[in-house]
């Protein structure tokens, strides 16, 4: 790597590694914690690549790039920032940035990108809007895990894209609010969004209707892999006759398209219109990380509507992390509201946790025969086998405690196995007492074998 660089960034730390990997790399580096110094060094010629940080102690990093895209036309400029929220990615897009990295950041990513912003040169600036510095802060779009930057950076490239987009994931993971907060960040803004459901499509007339109120703002297709062959017949149609003006097209989907296709149950020829550009939006449980700033961003909001502030302790904290969040972000938020709701002191400790965690569902969908099904779906199929297998007759007595000792007897086995046969663990694990768990040992005649394991 060759080149002079310019580092800015008020954190002393951040300055002396990037100046030490960067030197070693081959590069010369002038490294300051001031805005003013980095702009003095632009206007002087100095460097062929700006790495800045947006919060300075003198002013907004993203507010120079204009000035500097002015000043030196094609000086290329990575982003650094520890506000990690998708308004950070698409302000430094719309500003020109040549990349946007969140902190914590990998150096050897960075290097990596400093070396290709060196042999590249940077593309035309587009000017930033009043509308789109007041869009979408609210949104709980917040994260710093590399899945999550890595849409924060898709959605700066394709907001403004006529490609159809397709944005899978699980239930309550935000689909719906990242297709919205693509609209509303574009340069479609001012247009109508809508959303289109079964019901819309499951008449002759849906998809005209449908062409009526979107005119040629957004259109979107929740959960489109749920839609019957006639209401996927009628997409295709409706996309064949767009015009010049067509409206912009994105879709939903936490069924895998891809696998319904194989299994002829998603047509063809709808599958590739939407898929210009796919965007997988990762589970709660892929992203623990974000749970803080998510729980953080969820109790701010219910402050601003006059609830109580509250906050986790560190204990309270932990078992939310290690809880596994079916109903991803959605679920999350609903609880915390619910926290905020109920709770009387400021501190939120692992007791409250239980009570609130406790009554709702642990398990987190499984799949199996290529069909995502939950736990209870499962049992309730296998149950109404049972009754079936009767001939119309009934059970012998007694069924309530047969089909419990069914379920226990695995899940206790389980358990013990991932806790290494420590008994104290595991009924930490399960949210019972130990005198129970040895209890319901000792009932279902489980042989419990201690080993050390490594979890």
């Amino acid at each position: 790597m060759d080149g002079t660089i310019l580092v800015a960034d008020d954190d002393r730390t951040i300055r002396t590694v990037l100046t030490q990997a960067l030197t070693r790399a081959g590069c010369k580096v002038h490294a300051t914690s001031s805005l003013v110094t980095l702009m003095r060094w632009v206007e002087e010629g100095k460097g062929d690549l700006v790495i800045s940080d947006v919060m300075m102690p003198d002013g907004n990093g993203l507010d120079q790039l204009p000035l500097i895209a002015e000043q030196r036309p094609g000086l290329p400029v990575i982003v650094i920032s520890a506000q990690n929220t998708i308004m950070t990615a698409i302000q430094a897009t719309e500003a020109d940035a040549y990349d946007y990295l969140p902190k914590p950041f990998d150096l050897p990513d960075l290097m990596k990108r400093a070396a290709r912003a060196l042999e590249v040169k940077r593309r035309a600036p587009a000017p930033r809007t009043e509308a789109s510095r007041d869009t979408g802060e609210d949104l709980p779009l917040v994260g710093r895990t590399p899945g999550m930057q890595a849409i924060y950076r898709l959605v700066a490239r394709v907001m403004n894209a006529d490609l159809p987009i397709l944005i899978t994931g699980e239930s309550g993971t935000g689909k719906s609010l990242i297709a919205r907060a693509i609209h509303d960040l574009s340069d479609r803004r001012t247009l109508p969004f809508v959303v289109a459901s079964g019901s819309d499509l499951a008449q002759m007339e849906g998809p005209a209707a449908l062409i009526s109120r979107v005119r040629n703002g957004t259109l979107l297709f929740d959960e489109v892999g749920d839609l019957n062959e006639d209401a996927q017949a009628r997409i295709v149609r409706m996309l064949d006759s767009f015009t010049d003006n067509a409206p912009r097209i994105m879709a939903t989907s936490q069924a895998d398209l891809a696998l319904k296709l194989d299994q002829g149950m998603f047509r063809s020829d709808l599958y590739y219109r939407l898929g210009g550009v796919s965007l997988a939006v990762p589970s709660l449980r892929e992203r623990v990380e974000d749970i803080p700033l998510l729980a953080g961003h969820f109790f701010a909001r219910a402050e601003r509507d006059g609830l109580p502030l509250r906050k986790f302790t560190p204990q309270g904290l932990e078992l939310v992390r290690a809880y596994s969040w079916p109903g991803n972000v959605r679920q999350l938020e609903n609880t915390i509201r619910r926290l905020a709701i109920t709770g009387g002191e400021e501190e939120i400790g692992r007791a409250e946790v239980e009570v609130v965690l406790g009554n709702q569902p642990a398990i987190e969908p499984l799949t199996g025969g290529g069909n995502s099904e939950k736990l209870s779906a499962s049992i309730e199929k296998h149950l109404r086998r049972y009754f079936d297998l009767h001939g119309g007759q009934l059970p012998p007595p007694g069924l309530y405690q047969r089909i419990l000792r069914e379920v226990e007897l695995p899940l206790l086995e389980i358990a013990l196995d991932a806790t290494g046969g420590n008994q104290a663990k595991c009924a930490d694990l399960l949210g019972i007492n130990r005198n129970t768990l040895r209890k319901k040992i000792t009932d279902l005649d489980i042989r419990v074998t201690r080993r050390r394991k490594l979890m």
